[in-house]
């Protein structure tokens, strides 16, 4: 594991950002254990080989429009796949709804002073890269860490499970799928998982057996770092709980809803483009890379790459309720049924996002709810006060207090 996550992160953080090998090193990975491992780049062949104590070595290999995925053999190096057709950016219309430069509003109610004092803290109160902070369609506060800009494509980690989850409410406005129908999986039509729902899945309350643990060699860390096709490991695991009753965060349910996704199409290629055309640059997410497997399936889990101003776009659709200057993608319906409180998570989970309806952020309102990743990544969604809160980092911060100190910014 050790060996393939600094393998693995070192490529993406080389190729999809754009960053140095050197400075990966002295940041992304340096924390123990993965601070252990030996890296070398290949810039011309785009591989990254990983190694520990002289082990165990792993290679991870860029795919344009993939991003970059670990090897198993060495044919995989040299395998054709098929990549992601992308919509042209819009470079005309003004951020946050194109890519061009963002109109500067100046808004009375906003206490500025309050609000920098806040973005400031968390600078220095914890390891932040990015904050974004829009407002009424506007930045209202932007601020980066040395090295980094509205350029910088950073990780969002389990943040991706919220992309896949908004990919499945674009397909059930369209028509193309009803999340309450049954799983369509082969294997468990046959014994009591027949019952299990798409529903159950993005809720993660399936009672599936799955082991999130990224300390040891568990289900999770078996998944992401030695499996040729993501998808299948959940697939087989058996019920040790009942679906509806069982809550338990799973980084392969989501992977085995990739999997769901893919088989909706006719075609590798239709799905691997649907995800952009209908969706990510259909809002303009044009930085964004979805990472996927050696078997070509999207790794919703945790690899998408995408700057922070486009993750902001994100949390602005929602805030929008799915409307995109205009033009409906999914409906509010959509929204509550994301952010409903999945039974048995205590109001902390909704479907593949996160929830505060349990007040766990005390000073934040309950329908306040937010795409979570691992290192504290956030995309905060604050229907309230009509405001997408956006923080990166290499650390947990003050999640209350943050947004306590950002909302106290609006004067009543």
């Amino acid at each position: 594991m050790l060996s393939g996550y600094s393998a693995k992160n070192t490529a993406s953080s080389v190729f999809v950002a754009n960053r140095t090998s050197e400075f990966t090193d002295e940041t992304d990975n340096n924390f123990f254990p993965v601070n252990l491992a030996s890296d070398v780049v290949d810039i011309e062949k785009r591989t990254a080989t990983a190694s520990a104590f002289g082990l165990l070595t792993r290679k991870a290999i860029h795919r344009k429009g993939l991003g970059t995925v670990l090897t198993l053999t060495e044919a995989d190096e040299t395998s054709p796949y098929l990549r992601p057709k992308r919509l042209k950016p819009d470079n005309l219309t003004p951020y946050p709804y194109g890519n061009a430069a963002h109109k500067d509003t100046v808004f009375p109610h906003v206490n500025y002073e309050k609000l920098n004092s806040a973005v400031k803290t968390i600078f220095q109160n914890s390891k932040t890269r990015a904050v974004v902070i829009l407002h009424k369609d506007r930045i209202i506060a932007e601020k980066y860490a040395e090295g980094f800009s509205k350029d910088a494509k950073i990780l969002g980690w389990s943040m991706t499970k919220s992309i896949l989850s908004t990919v499945f409410g674009v397909m059930q406005h369209q028509g193309k799928l009803n999340v309450y129908d049954k799983a369509p999986i082969a294997s468990w039509q046959n014994d009591e998982r027949q019952q299990i729902t798409i529903h159950n899945l993005l809720q993660m309350n399936s009672g599936l057996e799955w082991e999130e643990d990224y300390d040891k060699i568990s289900d999770v860390t078996k998944m992401l770092f030695l499996e040729r096709d993501m998808t299948k490991l959940q697939e087989h695991k058996p019920l040790v709980g009942k679906p509806n009753e069982s809550w338990n965060y799973s980084s392969g349910t989501t992977n085995l809803l990739s999997g769901i996704l893919r088989k909706q199409f006719s075609s590798h290629q239709a799905y691997l483009d649907f995800w952009y055309t209908d969706l990510i640059d259909k809002i303009g997410m044009n930085s964004m890379v979805l990472e996927a497997d050696l078997s070509g399936n999207y790794i919703g889990s945790s690899y998408a790459w995408a700057t922070a101003r486009d993750w902001a776009k994100f949390g602005l659709l929602y805030l929008h309720n799915g409307d995109w200057n205009g033009q409906t993608l999914f409906t509010k319906s959509w929204v509550d049924y994301v952010s409903m409180p999945t039974a048995t998570s205590n109001g902390t989970y909704g479907a593949q996002f996160w929830l505060n309806a349990n007040k766990k952020l005390k000073d934040v309102p309950a329908n306040m709810y937010f795409a979570d990743g691992f290192q504290g990544q956030r995309v905060y969604v604050l229907p309230d006060q009509d405001m997408v809160v956006v923080r990166f980092g290499l650390s947990a911060f003050n999640g209350n207090k943050f947004l306590k100190d950002v909302i106290d910014a609006l004067e009543k």
